[in-house]
């Protein structure tokens, strides 16, 4: 089994700073990408952003500028650091991986339980 922890969550006010971390533990062989994904009241899940085992990311256009995504590939965590944050930024942040649990198994994409993110004065 593979399993997705999140941290950091919160309530923060308008142009503050959050990071999240996600971490992968479990029968892992590799992991490919790794990704942050949000979801509001009302909307359809959304990227926000992802990163490959060699290190390209990308962004939504909402969050460039504002968000970095990083990797620890040692320690199988991801992290998106939040900066100058927005109301409209509020949702449940869930991260993703793709992972293979041995050599020769096809990659599958694990999701964690996800963080409530909140951003208001």
């Amino acid at each position: 089994q593979v399993q997705l922890v999140e941290s950091g969550g919160g309530l923060v006010q308008p142009g503050g700073s959050l990071r999240l971390s996600c971490a992968a533990s479990g029968s892992i062989f590799s992991i490919n990408a790794m990704g942050w994904y949000r979801q509001a009241p009302g909307n359809e899940r959304e990227l926000v952003a992802a990163i490959t085992n060699s290190g390209n990311t990308r962004y939504a256009d909402s969050v460039k500028g504002r968000f970095t995504i990083s990797r620890d590939y040692a320690k199988n965590t991801v992290y998106l650091q939040m900066n100058s944050l927005k109301p409209e930024d509020t949702a449940v942040y869930y991260c993703n991986a793709e992972v293979k649990r041995y050599r020769f198994d096809q990659s599958l994409t694990y999701w964690g339980q996800g963080t409530q993110v909140t951003v208001s004065s």
